[in-house]
């Protein structure tokens, strides 16, 4: 990776630093990236880093780490997730299949795909990472990364489309982190009507 890059994900300087220059970073701030604020979640590589007395992450390091010691880890206070125990279950999946599969290192997953296409099937292979997650960390690559294969926009669906504030791909500050939200917000919104039409409409079937 680029060592200059930018990344506002944290809106917090040194953890937003190490997503910049950690592929590792990067790939578990997106793993923790659900049902927690997004800030929360790409904070937590920075918190688990220092909480291992490191200023990066290693996937080797990691992987052979003692589980229980690890979710512990995961759960001082303040917590890396709401769900501390699953998730260091899940990063310590991560780790292991990137150590098998790559010899630990992070980057190796898109440094050398080919296609769009092909790094988004690594990126589903990944733990932890289904096709919406693989798609928005395709995205995030491409677009605040440089790493753009040919076809990675088609590759990343919606997500892969310029000037829209629909992820974590697309946010470079505050003002687009709050888009990014309420757009979230809406679509909750729209699913918990359409789930309301079928249920109103199963009841009167």
């Amino acid at each position: 990776m680029d060592k200059d890059i930018t990344i506002r994900l944290a809106q917090q300087p040194e953890a937003d630093a190490l997503l910049g220059r950690s592929p590792l970073a990067a790939l578990v701030g997106m793993l923790l990236d659900q049902q927690v604020p997004m800030e929360w979640a790409f904070s937590g590589p920075w918190t688990i880093a220092q909480r291992l007395g490191s200023d990066d992450l290693d996937a080797h390091a990691i992987a052979a780490y003692d589980p229980e010691a690890f979710a512990a880890l995961l759960s001082e206070k303040p917590a890396v997730h709401r769900y501390p125990g699953s998730m260091a279950t899940r990063i310590q999946q991560l780790c292991a299949y990137l150590v098998e599969h790559y010899d630990g290192n992070a980057e190796a997953v898109w440094s050398d795909a080919p296609t769009g296409r092909e790094l988004l099937a690594r990126l589903k292979a990944l733990p932890g990472f289904g096709e919406q997650k693989a798609q928005i960390f395709l995205a995030l690559l491409g677009k605040r990364f440089g790493v753009r294969p040919p076809g990675w926009r088609e590759a990343a669906g919606g997500y892969g489309q310029a000037n829209v504030y629909r992820s974590a791909a697309d946010i470079t500050g505050p003002d687009s982190l709050a888009k990014v939200r309420a757009h979230k917000q809406e679509m909750k919104a729209a699913a918990k009507a359409a789930k309301a039409t079928r249920t109103a409409r199963t009841a009167k079937g």
